[in-house]
């Protein structure tokens, strides 16, 4: 188990290397997320005790949210200073993951020609 966390922290400080290295506009996380991701196909597959770290991350996440919430509590005024900016991209952001979400489940899984339910072999047509 320790040994599955350490690649996953590891691919996460190649990620941030990289970014600092090269200057790139993205955060390195996803960097490391791609280097993860690049790595498992090498492999051929996520084996079973990786997925278990990952699940027991995924499920203490919120713990991570902690110091983003105290970070926005401590800056409380320059919010409310700006408050009618952030909200309109808050709300246009959203929006348009929506969209792009919805865009890309159609374009990735379109409706199938029969309608929702197979008919099976024995059916008549």
């Amino acid at each position: 188990m320790l040994g599955y966390l350490t690649l996953i922290f590891s691919c996460q400080l190649a990620g941030e290397l990289f970014v600092a290295a090269t200057a790139l506009p993205v955060p390195g996380p996803v960097i490391g997320m791609a280097i993860l991701f690049a790595g498992l196909l090498g492999f051929g597959g996520l084996p079973r005790e990786l997925a278990s770290v990952a699940d027991e991350l995924l499920a203490n996440l919120s713990l991570l949210f902690v110091p983003a919430g105290v970070g926005v509590i401590l800056h409380m005024t320059l919010i409310g200073r700006d408050l009618l900016p952030i909200s309109a991209a808050l709300i246009v952001s959203t929006v348009l993951t929506v969209a792009v979400t919805a865009l890309m489940m159609g374009w990735l899984n379109p409706p199938s020609a029969g309608g929702d339910k197979p008919q099976s072999e024995g059916e008549a047509h």
